[in-house]
């Protein structure tokens, strides 16, 4: 079957998104009835029926509206990649999604290392909270935490991340408190990690119960939120570094450090892995610590 021609699926498109013929020719820059007859041929190479007729107006049928989704997601797709061609015309561009705080703390400072090793490949960064479809979005890569298993991809583990429960000093007069203690406290949750306070009681041997507290939706937010003593945050070490060398966040509880997850390198299995992405992963593995140089 031959693919329907361009100009008649971007007027169903816009059929679809603006809802009548005389809104579709005044974006397109055509007549009513160049538009009508674009319509028709595509209905007719596709040997379906596209339109309900009636009251002098089109509309879909739901089959043709599930249709021009797919048709309008594949046009923006299709403008992405000639944009990012037009941009990047040697394929030297790496279009990555980074979470925000580990993003910006781990990955950013050391960035500067591998534009010297690799001048010709832009690294363009985009921040996503949650995991997301490498199909439906233009990324190579992406940088995920927790267990690997995005579906259909490779990865490479980063870093293994260390929490513990800090608070501003005015929170903690008497020093770090028991466990019973602690669960009292307004403890500060995250939207993607609504968990981590439970299995962090676990690690301690605890069952806390309900844990009621304000939620954010960035560990930037949470880091500000207990900086000024609105409660209590489970930080990962690599965030907190400086706040607690200044004082200005001591430790909650005496407990060590503990690990309830990772970070990793994601990118998808079903296409080959362009070559920015290889000299970035090469490169990245020579950043991972020693212990996360373990088979995995």
């Amino acid at each position: 079957m031959h693919l329907p021609p361009l100009p008649a699926l971007r007027a169903l498109e816009a059929l679809d998104r603006l809802g009548s013929a005389t809104a579709v020719a005044q974006e397109l820059n055509l007549t009513q009835s160049a538009v009508s007859r674009q319509l028709k041929t595509l209905e007719e190479q596709l040997g379906v029926t596209l339109f309900l007729r009636g009251n002098r107006a089109l509309r879909l049928t739901p089959q043709a509206r599930g249709f021009a989704a797919t048709v309008r997601e594949t046009l923006d797709r299709l403008t992405e990649a000639a944009m990012a061609l037009r941009l990047d015309p040697s394929g030297g561009a790496l279009h990555l999604a980074i979470l925000p705080s580990f993003g910006m703390r781990w990955l950013v400072p050391r960035l500067p290392d591998f534009t010297r090793r690799h001048p010709e490949v832009t690294v363009n960064l985009t921040t996503r909270l949650r995991p997301f479809n490498f199909g439906a979005e233009p990324f190579d890569a992406a940088l995920h935490f927790g267990t690997p298993d995005w579906p259909d991809t490779h990865h490479l583990r980063l870093m293994r991340e260390t929490v513990q429960p800090f608070a501003a000093p005015s929170l903690l007069p008497d020093g770090p408190q028991s466990l019973d203690a602690l669960r009292r406290m307004p403890l500060l949750h995250i939207q993607t990690r609504p968990q981590a306070w439970a299995s962090w009681f676990a690690t301690q041997g605890m069952a806390p119960g309900p844990l009621p507290g304000p939620t954010f939706d960035q560990f930037t937010a949470i880091l500000q939120a207990a900086l000024h003593g609105l409660g209590v945050a489970l930080l990962p070490d690599y965030l907190s570094t400086t706040e607690r060398a200044a004082g200005s966040l001591l430790p909650a509880h005496e407990a060590s450090p503990v690990s309830l997850g990772s970070y990793y390198l994601v990118w998808p299995a079903d296409r080959p892995t362009p070559p920015a992405l290889l000299a970035f992963r090469d490169w990245l593995e020579m950043r991972t610590d020693e212990e996360d140089m373990l088979p995995r």
